[in-house]
């Protein structure tokens, strides 16, 4: 249920107990040193600091039919502070603090409602039913052939013409500020798309400064389901021209080849000796000191030689399932790091290669190519159509469920 006391700078209850708490115990305790007592002091502020988690709500504007939408903050003590809207599951804004501890904002989208209603790139959304792309619109399941649009050339991208980033969802704000819940109901057809679909999307902070995204579903049908947030980062908050001096680590020792119009071939191609190794091994010329180690490669280095920039769907190396790092993102002028934690299989590394300086961002940025990456952990592209890829089909009586955290820190 909706808790409508949680709001803007109101400390929980739940930081209050744990402070007055530590406060009764360290008063009792037989503790006699300096040392000890401010041990006690740092515990107690080290509590507060972890439980302090702020949600707000205020509005954000209408669309277009007239449907009131929400904008929801979501801040720790931590200095990270997360605005999502419930239209489309936006992602707005990512603001954390650089090695200088002054903050800014690190991904790409606009200041006000206005800027997602208009034609954008899918700047922060929750992308679905099927995230990436579909051949020709097409795919056959349980003996039917099913049909939808053809919104990207001659392919289906990102759920069609009216995909859920395009819908306004139904927000629960969690208790104690611990959270922000977004349902839907994507009803049997919608963009051609089998069965009554029934999505849940949690967005919450982590102790360790994160943005974790939880997405659960069921169907009353069989039906594609590939969910992600499609967020463009630029780690040094606009203090850099874009995203190709970014160091990048994928732990991705594959990627799945693809053709003239981004659809995979099936086939799935070492990285290794190939503009496409960002696994950091030997990169660059230089040969790590132990077997394990990376050194990660700047986004720009061989992106002039890969025909349009990065746009390529690279296979995890952790077994399916298994919730661990995938990818590493680290921006020297700033000092911003971030690592992208999936169970998923896979994760769309993108360079924002249709950028074209068109669209006016936040604070009156120009939006020019490669200005913003994306790491958009999914299924396989086309997998509805791929039997070799693992399988992005929901049956009635399962639960959908996946995780993805965008964890951030410094480095000095």
């Amino acid at each position: 249920m909706t808790n409508p006391s949680v709001t803007g700078k109101r400390l929980p209850l739940l930081a209050w107990g744990a402070f007055f708490g530590l406060l009764h115990v360290s008063s009792c305790s037989p503790k006699s040193t300096n040392e000890q007592a401010g041990s006690a002091q740092s515990d107690s502020a080290a509590v507060i600091k972890e439980t302090l988690m702020n949600l707000k709500k205020e509005a954000f504007g209408t669309t277009k039919e007239g449907t009131p939408v929400d904008l929801y903050t979501l801040s720790n003590g931590n200095g990270l502070t997360v605005k999502i809207t419930n239209y489309g599951g936006i992602v707005t804004s990512v603001v954390t603090p650089d090695k200088n501890g002054i903050p800014g904002d690190v991904v790409l989208g606009f200041d006000s409602l206005s800027g997602y209603l208009k034609e954008n790139p899918f700047f922060g959304a929750l992308a679905g039913r099927y995230a990436n792309r579909i051949a020709k619109g097409r795919f056959q399941l349980d003996g039917v052939e099913y049909k939808l649009a053809t919104n990207n050339g001659p392919n289906h991208l990102h759920g069609g013409t009216k995909g859920f980033d395009k819908q306004v969802w139904e927000a629960e704000e969690m208790g104690g500020g611990a959270g922000l819940r977004l349902t839907y109901r994507s009803p049997d057809g919608e963009e051609g798309y089998p069965g009554n679909l029934t999505v849940a999307v949690v967005y919450r902070l982590t102790p360790e400064n994160g943005l974790k995204i939880d997405y659960t579903a069921q169907t009353d049908k069989a039906t594609p389901l590939n969910l992600t947030n499609h967020s463009y980062f630029n780690l040094s908050a606009g203090k850099a021209t874009g995203a190709l001096t970014h160091e990048l680590m994928i732990d991705a020792d594959k990627y799945t080849v693809v053709d003239a119009t981004l659809i995979p071939t099936g086939e799935l191609r070492p990285v290794k000796g190939t503009p496409m190794d960002f696994t950091g091994r030997q990169s660059a010329g230089r040969q790590s000191a132990e077997p394990d180690s990376v050194a990660p490669q700047l986004i720009g280095t061989h992106i002039a030689e890969v025909k349009g920039g990065y746009d390529h769907n690279y296979v995890l190396n952790h077994p399916e399932g298994q919730f661990s790092l995938a990818a590493r993102a680290y921006e020297p002028v700033s000092g911003r790091v971030m690592e992208v934690y999936t169970d998923q299989p896979g994760v769309q590394f993108y360079t924002g290669n249709f950028l074209n300086g068109s669209l006016t961002g936040k604070e009156g940025f120009k939006y020019t190519k490669h200005y913003g990456f994306c790491l958009e952990t999914q299924h396989f592209p086309d997998s509805p159509n791929q039997p070799a890829f693992p399988s992005a089909i929901l049956k009635p009586g399962e639960t959908y469920r996946t995780a993805t955290e965008y964890r951030f820190s410094v480095r000095q």
